[in-house]
């Protein structure tokens, strides 16, 4: 019989969905700590009662991970630093931030960094969520190796706002990263088989909002239900 691997230490329980409210924020604060899993991935709006819900920063249960930017990345620099700069001021551990997709566009890695690193100066980990399923592969590139340099701890293979991620995303970031940055698969995660094909591929990270419908399966040595979206 097949060893299922533990995936719970590898999950940020993510709830992104603009439509839900407080009452949902803090059932996901509270599965995540139920099951263990790594993190709570929230919109920057939620993090004052994830944060009073979830106890001090710093303790042993999951982190509160705050998406930055999201989910297009396409505000001036100054303002994605204020939205990490209120994140980390109201309790966020991690920062999981979209980039500056137009600068990538005109291939200006100069614009690229100079968006992403005042956030990484914040001294928080930082995830740089790449859509690598819509990158050609030079503005991939560059885009990892831009986010590299500023000093962007993991590199995340989307948003979940687009298309779903795969194991050659997985790949792919981990062939360019070279073992500089980890790599957190985010986006359409919904079965089972799906997430740990992932994890056997190099991701450190699942990002999905199907945290507990996996962990369920897990259990059960089956496959997750699948649903119509996932973060």
């Amino acid at each position: 019989m097949r060893d299922l691997p533990d995936l719970a230490p590898l999950i940020d329980h993510a709830l992104l969905d603009p439509h839900q409210g407080a009452e949902a924020v803090l059932r996901c604060c509270d599965e995540a700590r139920h099951f263990g899993f790594a993190g709570v991935c929230l919109a920057s709006r939620w993090l004052p009662a994830a944060r009073e819900r979830l106890g001090p920063s710093g303790g042993r249960g999951p982190k509160l991970v705050s998406v930055v930017g999201f989910p297009f990345g396409a505000i001036p620099a100054e303002i994605k630093r204020a939205e990490a700069e209120w994140a980390a001021a109201s309790g966020a551990e991690e920062l999981d931030v979209v980039p500056d997709f137009g600068a990538l566009a005109d291939g200006d890695s100069r614009a690229f960094c100079n968006d992403l690193a005042p956030i990484v100066e914040l001294g928080l980990p930082v995830k740089v969520i790449l859509e690598v399923g819509r990158l050609e592969r030079a503005a991939l590139e560059l885009a990892v190796e831009a986010s590299i340099d500023v000093g962007a701890t993991m590199l995340k293979t989307g948003s979940g706002f687009g298309l779903g991620t795969t194991v050659e995303h997985v790949t792919q970031l981990r062939q360019l990263a070279r073992g500089r940055a980890a790599v957190k698969a985010a986006g359409g995660i919904t079965s089972l088989e799906q997430a740990i094909a992932l994890v056997e591929a190099g991701a450190s990270r699942l990002g999905t909002s199907r945290g507990v419908a996996l962990m369920q399966a897990l259990r059960q040595g089956g496959s997750a239900p699948t649903a119509d979206s996932s973060r």
